[in-house]
């Protein structure tokens, strides 16, 4: 594969999704009969894009396997065992997530070892690990973004906790105001039995409603008990941070931090993988046990982060991962020079508007619309974007040879 080809990507129908954003995106019936909560670009085993090889559409994983340098490129080829290390998305929460960290890389790769060890079916509902992949992510709002990511500063959540009446619960937080009381804490409520959780629960949200014009996390929770009315999980707007992105904003998630995306539309890249350890707001499988062994417990404040001009064309969001970069490209009609060097392989998604986009080396040319994706392989040295649209980028961070 030499040249640049569209992508056929994969819609994810789960519960949380909305039933607008993406078949908006995509130029199709709107609104959708099922909510789409994820379009998935890339070739994660689970749901692999399709491309145009010959007379056929085959799995983009399939072909990388059989043409790994040209696709990848040799220095990624090697670094990453011939897989495309990062998978794009567009997520659209019409409702809030279930909270959730991930594994790091060293973890990932035991725990998907040992319950491939005790024959878990990889789709059973009480795996843990799908892969044996860490999972750092990007996420950029396309719509205001609201999420929840990592503790907030103990200071913070002690005030908080004692409006909502829960104190028992966080006593070892007042005795131990570090990372192994916040622990503790949160060991204590996710292994409460259901009388004392209901309680809790009950008269957490009867106070919420007392301070909701307050502080917006008293609100969210409101929100979120409404969607799961007898989920401990509720109770995370207090002690995790509340963050709303707006357009265009971004930020990162390494390994380890609880989160939930609670609400909006957005653009995530993400290491090629789909290890998910939950702890609330979902019916879904939760150990409690592993999650713990997953999680970072130190309190931390959000870095949101703003693209960083690298051309008149081009910006890009400053990661600390080594599998992926996101940027975003706007083009117009009267630009004449947007051209693009190649250094490994990219996905590009049209978010908005039309174009062209060439390949300077075959001299061949793919009309774009909203909602069409391409891959750019790294066989492509060079190519051109003309038109008015605004595309994200997912490409390799390039690293010069030692």
């Amino acid at each position: 594969m030499k040249t640049i080809s569209i992508l056929k990507n994969t819609v994810q129908e789960y519960a949380w999704g909305s039933h607008t954003a993406i078949s908006d995106l995509l130029g199709k019936p709107s609104p959708s009969d099922n909510p789409q909560a994820e379009l998935w670009a890339g070739a994660h085993p689970k749901s692999p894009s399709l491309i145009k090889y010959g007379d056929k559409w085959i799995s983009l994983a399939e072909l990388i396997e059989k043409h790994p340098e040209e696709i990848l490129g040799k220095a990624v080829a090697e670094r990453f065992d011939n897989r495309l290390p990062y998978l794009f998305k567009v997520l659209a929460a019409a409702k809030p997530l279930s909270v959730q960290a991930h594994p790091s890389q060293k973890q990932a790769k035991h725990g998907f070892e040992r319950e491939n060890r005790l024959n878990v079916p990889l789709k059973a509902p009480d795996r843990n690990y799908k892969d044996d992949n860490h999972k750092p992510e990007c996420i950029c709002a396309l719509t205001r973004f609201w999420a929840l990511n990592g503790f907030r500063k103990i200071s913070d959540i002690i005030p908080l906790l004692e409006k909502i009446g829960l104190e028992k619960e966080f006593d070892d937080l007042l005795k131990e105001p570090d990372s192994r009381g916040l622990k503790r804490f949160f060991h204590s409520i996710m292994t409460m039995d259901d009388d004392r959780k209901k309680e809790v629960i009950g008269n957490a949200v009867i106070n919420a409603k007392i301070y909701s014009k307050e502080d917006t996390a008293f609100e969210w929770m409101i929100r979120v008990y409404n969607e799961y009315p007898a989920d401990i999980g509720v109770l995370s707007p207090i002690f995790l941070n509340l963050i709303c992105l707006e357009p265009g904003q971004a930020m990162f998630l390494p390994s380890g931090e609880l989160h939930a995306y609670l609400d909006g539309v957005g653009i995530e890249v993400m290491a090629n993988s789909d290890n998910v350890l939950r702890g609330g707001l979902t019916p879904k499988h939760i150990d409690v046990h592993e999650l713990l062994k997953v999680v970072n417990f130190e309190e931390r404040d959000i870095n949101i982060l703003s693209p960083r001009k690298i051309s008149d064309y081009e910006s890009v969001y400053a990661t600390l991962a080594d599998e992926f970069v996101l940027s975003v490209i706007s083009v117009r009609k009267d630009m004449t020079d947007a051209n693009f060097l190649n250094k490994s392989v990219e996905i590009l998604l049209c978010i908005d508007g039309s174009a062209t986009i060439r390949d300077l080396d075959e001299n061949h040319t793919i009309p774009i619309n909203k909602g069409t994706s391409v891959i750019v392989p790294a066989s492509v040295d060079k190519y051109h974007i003309k038109g008015n649209a605004t595309f994200y980028k997912a490409s390799v961070p390039f690293k010069s040879p030692q």
